[in-house]
């Protein structure tokens, strides 16, 4: 494990370098609003991701390096998530393909900013539909708006709602809530599966 500070428009973030023995792509996770990048489901996603040959990037967003809690705006999270992955390209990832994702808010950031970054995939942990018992605030026009292939891992039982299978996405249902603590396992599971599956048609 490697942890590298990285310069953005609005601080310094930090990545959590965790290298497959032969990288077929490189997989850049955030973190959710007010967590860090020790949550169990990206933790559990991480060791998945590498043991599937997938180098892993767990980007501290410059907020929570700095010690805050309290989330910064999007548009600073998308900028700061952006500077992180082109840096991580040029030193550490060159020419492989790249899955953007990350969890709750951090599935947010990754899904905006999809297009722009050229990522191959998306991996969404615990995406928030919408904020608890306000189902008329919904974000899903941000994971919609995602056209490459895509994984949501939804607790059943997630008050932040749960996406809808759709085209280009799957979802996987697991038991539990938002923080996806009861099934670390499946999750685990869910995301070796399905990086194997969407990265092999980009080794022919």
């Amino acid at each position: 494990m490697t942890s590298r500070a990285v310069d953005t428009p609005f601080g310094t973030a930090r990545a959590e370098l965790h290298c497959a023995a032969e990288g077929r792509a490189a997989l850049l996770l955030g973190h959710g609003a007010g967590g860090g990048i020790a949550a169990p489901d990206l933790v559990a996603a991480a060791r998945a991701a590498v043991g599937a040959g997938v180098h892993v990037a767990l980007v501290e967003q410059p907020y929570r390096v700095a010690g805050r809690r309290a989330p910064a705006p999007a548009k600073q999270l998308d900028a700061a998530w952006l500077a992180v992955a082109d840096d991580l390209c040029a030193s550490w990832f060159d020419d492989l393909p790249l899955v953007f994702g990350g969890r709750s808010s951090g599935a947010r950031v990754a899904c905006r900013t999809a297009a722009e970054g050229q990522a191959a995939a998306v991996l969404c942990l615990a995406f928030p539909v919408h904020p608890p018992g306000r189902p008329e605030k919904s974000r899903l026009a941000e994971l919609d708006g995602v056209e490459v292939a895509t994984l949501v891992v939804q607790g059943e039982n997630d008050p932040f709602g749960r996406p809808e299978p759709a085209h280009h996405r799957d979802v996987v249902l697991l038991a539990g809530d938002h923080n996806l603590k009861a099934d670390v396992a499946g999750v685990g599971r869910a995301v070796g599966e399905w990086l194997d599956r969407v990265l092999r048609p980009l080794e022919v």
